[in-house]
């Protein structure tokens, strides 16, 4: 992160866990916590990631109040990233916090979708969003680029209800020839967002 530079790394020596980004470096304190109340949880479950150290920033430049919401005061950064420690210590990223879907009461991390979608026949890749539901206060819809023939939309519910809990499948799917993206490369949701507002408001 530009905030904090590196954070974490699967070691040289040592079980290298593809699908993780590895160990806190040296120097680096790492926990994860409740978004809605800043306490630490238990290793296993899911939640942001917030890191201390000497490579962490001291503040954003005559940004006094993004500092303070950001910065505890303890030193903690809030990387706004959504993530899980287990029982060693391997950390894995499964979002950010701004992407998180809240269905129905449940959480839902657009990561664990977009895994199984990019894997789908026809599937360049995918970008899952959560958009107003009337019911159910945001609902899953799945952007899908297609490569070769396209997607078999289809295959694709069946393998989704297959590999997902109910809670998880998109409402709605859609294509588009390319996702929107930052300078960095970054995929902008917050436009899918508003571009598909409305797609469940019926």
């Amino acid at each position: 992160m530009t905030e904090t530079n590196m954070n974490t790394s699967n070691p040289y020596d040592g079980e290298r866990r593809a699908g993780t980004v590895g160990l806190p470096l040296p120097g680096v304190e790492l926990k994860v916590t409740d978004p809605a109340t800043g306490a630490e949880l238990a290793r296993g479950e899911v939640g942001q990631i917030e890191v201390r150290g000497a490579n962490v920033f001291k503040g954003y430049w005559q940004m006094p109040e993004k500092t303070a919401a950001e910065l505890r005061g303890d030193g903690f950064f809030i990387t706004g990233d959504l993530g899980v420690q287990d029982g060693e210590g391997y950390v894995t990223i499964v979002g950010r916090g701004k992407d998180l879907i809240i269905s129905g009461g449940y959480n839902i991390y657009p990561k664990e979708i977009e895994l199984v979608l990019d894997d789908q026949p026809g599937v360049l890749e995918s970008a899952v969003i959560g958009v107003a539901h009337p019911d159910m206060g945001e609902g899953v819809v799945a952007v899908l680029v297609p490569s070769g023939e396209g997607p078999d939309i289809a295959a694709i519910e069946a393998e989704v209800s297959r590999a997902l809990a109910r809670f998880k499948h998109p409402r709605r799917y859609v294509t588009l020839p390319e996702l929107p993206r930052n300078t960095m490369g970054k995929v902008q949701k917050n436009a899918l967002r508003t571009q598909f507002a409305d797609l469940l408001s019926d």
